[in-house]
Order: structure tokens, then C-alpha cells, then sequence
């Protein structure tokens, strides 16, 4: 009975590890910059939602190697390129794909 037990952890144990990797199997080298990609995302989303201009909840972030991509709609161009600019000004930020949709 214990030895089954000690089993179905090792078991558990393992499969947590292995996708608590996932990011380093999305391209990521390390541990480490898939934490910097998650604070420039936190960053670049907390950016957006103070901003008044953008509406920070309508867009969506994603980061990758430093790589922010913006994606969802924007109620207009200016609306679109500040959140562009906002991205691009925080820190980590090597390059901005802004993929907002502009729709009224």
C-alpha cells in the first residue's frame, strides 16, 4: 500500500514537472525567461488598463523572447497605435506585433 502510494506521487511529481515546462518547449530557453516574458506581459498589461486612451481590458498580451503581440479590437486607430507605443516603451520589449483589429 505504500509503495503504490510512493508510486502514484513519483507519478504526479513528474507529470507536474513536465508541464510546468511547457514554455520551454514553446521555443524558451530558460526557466527564467519564461518569468521575464510573464512580468513584461503583466507589465505591458497594466500599462494598457491605466492608460485612458486604450482600452486595456479589450486587448489581449502575449510574450515571447521578448516578443510582445498585441491582438484583439481597438475602437480606432489612435486607440490601436497607443497601445502599440505603450508596449513598445516597457521595459523587455524587443519587438511589438500589434494585430488589434480596429472596429467601431
Amino acid at each position: 500500500m505504500k509503495q503504490t502510494r510512493a508510486i502514484a506521487l513519483a507519478i504526479l511529481t513528474g507529470v507536474t514537472l513536465a508541464t510546468s515546462g511547457c514554455a520551454v518547449w514553446r521555443g524558451q530557453t530558460t526557466a527564467e525567461q519564461y518569468v521575464d516574458d510573464r512580468a513584461i506581459t503583466t507589465a505591458v498589461k497594466a500599462k494598457l488598463i491605466e492608460d485612458k486612451t486604450t482600452g486595456g481590458l479589450s486587448i489581449n498580451v502575449d510574450t515571447l523572447n521578448g516578443a510582445v503581440a498585441l491582438s484583439g479590437f481597438a475602437k480606432s486607430q489612435a486607440e490601436k497605435d497607443r497601445a502599440g507605443q505603450l508596449a513598445a516603451a516597457t521595459k523587455g520589449v524587443r519587438e511589438v506585433r500589434n494585430n488589434l483589429i480596429v472596429r467601431p
